[in-house]
């Protein structure tokens, strides 16, 4: 399960990354904190503001999959680390003097989105420059699993430290600015001739194009292109509705948001533990049950009657949700050519991310209106519907492929023997 993690290169960026991510949650929690209390519980504008931190994925997510092709990626990762501590701390600075207005945590949300686009395809791609092609599958659950494990921690710290300052969240952004240094002095501290760099795709015209035009010949790619959407507009829109039901259906303060986000963690930790241990690439059919299995559990969620139930439902549903994160990941990954990897990963986190631009308004107007639970129950109802059409596309996909085999078979036999 923890293979990786004998690679000195990888073992001294995952531990960074973790004390980096534990920030990165505690400024999560606190800006989604911040936004209610700016915006006097607004649903919607909880929604605007995740909207904000994703929407430029769409449009310069793809440039960053060019340039992680194109340029060494550790340098390129070293520039992002650093423009995002940057913001954190100009953030929180703000917040700890007073004044913070509600524009400016749109505005520092679009900035931190517009530099994440850069990073997470730049970041998810050198993965595999760090633990080589055979351990690729260990590592991007490892990875996962590092992430959760500081979704264990950060917002459960944050909720506290929120609660210990009357309601202040400036102590989270700083302490994610901080965080940041951390990761920065990993990739300056690794052994560049222990990577396995790949060949960097010269510059030329196109290239962008040919992206997309290599992942759209590859129906395998296309499908779990489609079920990342679908799970990124209406399954990871969490830190809108968990906010929700801790604030309007439940009446309670941010320790309780932040344990409610903690025991969502525990499932994804869990589920990214239980990812780690596969060796190979993961099958269609597997995808699209895990995409059922999600939509059910959230399903599940929204139905449940009280804040102990709520919360013991949001364990499988974290479990759930990485399972099929990982999962996806590493199809993605290991079916893609080493020279596309870097433009095929930003095209896959931009359909993952894509979607919240859409769907947190969307949730966010659903929980106001009609009422938190409603937010779980509609997403993950329209989860299980998509997974129960792509497993039908998928059968007669498969169908279809064995009834070509068998007349190519029937074609080439010999005729007229005895």
């Amino acid at each position: 399960m923890f293979r990786s993690l004998r690679v000195r290169n990888f073992r001294l960026y995952a531990s960074a990354n973790l004390v980096s991510l534990i920030g990165t949650w505690m400024q999560r929690i606190g800006q989604d904190w911040l936004v209610l209390q700016l915006s006097g519980d607004s649903g919607v504008a909880l929604g605007v503001v995740t909207s904000l931190q994703f929407a430029p994925g769409l449009v310069l997510g793809m440039y960053g999959g060019v340039l992680a092709d194109r340029y060494p990626k550790r340098p390129l990762l070293v520039v992002t680390q650093a423009l995002m501590g940057v913001i954190a701390l100009a953030l929180g600075l703000l917040v700890i003097t007073g004044h913070v207005q509600l524009w400016h945590v749109l505005a520092f949300a679009a900035a931190l989105g517009v530099v994440s686009s850069i990073d997470l395809p730049v970041r998810q791609s050198f993965v595999s420059e760090m633990v080589g092609p055979d351990l690729l599958t260990n590592a991007v659950g490892l990875n996962s699993t590092v992430f959760n494990g500081a979704r264990l921690v950060g917002p459960a710290v944050a909720g506290l430290l929120i609660g210990a300052s009357s309601g202040g969240t400036g102590p989270a952004f700083l302490i994610n600015a901080g965080s940041f240094a951390f990761t920065i002095a990993a990739l300056l501290g690794m052994r560049a001739a222990e990577l396995f760099p790949s060949p960097p795709v010269a510059r030329a015209r196109g290239q962008l194009r040919a992206g997309l035009a290599y992942t759209w010949s590859r129906p395998d790619l296309v499908l779990a292109l489609s079920l990342a959407f679908l799970v990124g507009t209406f399954g990871l829109s969490t830190q809108v509705t968990i906010a929700l039901m801790a604030r309007q259906e439940f009446h309670l303060g941010a320790s309780a948001f932040g344990l409610l986000t903690t025991f969502f963690a525990v499932g994804s930790l869990t589920g990214a533990l239980l990812s780690a241990r596969r060796n190979s690439r993961p099958k269609e059919g597997f995808l699209v049950l895990a995409l059922v299995v999600l939509g059910s559990c959230c399903v599940v969620a929204g139905l449940m009657p009280g804040y102990a139930w709520f919360a013991a439902a949001l364990v499988p549903m974290g479990a759930a949700a990485m399972m099929f994160t990982v999962a996806n990941n590493g199809f993605v990954q290991l079916g893609a050519d080493p020279q596309m990897r870097g433009r095929v990963m930003a095209l896959y986190f931009v359909c993952l991310t894509g979607g919240l631009p859409i769907g947190s308004p969307l949730i966010g107007w659903i929980g106001e209106h009609l009422g938190a639970p409603w937010a779980f129950v509609l997403s993950g109802g329209l989860l299980v519907v998509a997974g129960l059409c792509a497993a039908a596309w998928l059968s007669r996909s498969t169908r279809a492929r064995q009834l070509a085999e068998e007349r190519t078979t029937v074609g080439r036999s010999p005729i007229g023997a005895g």
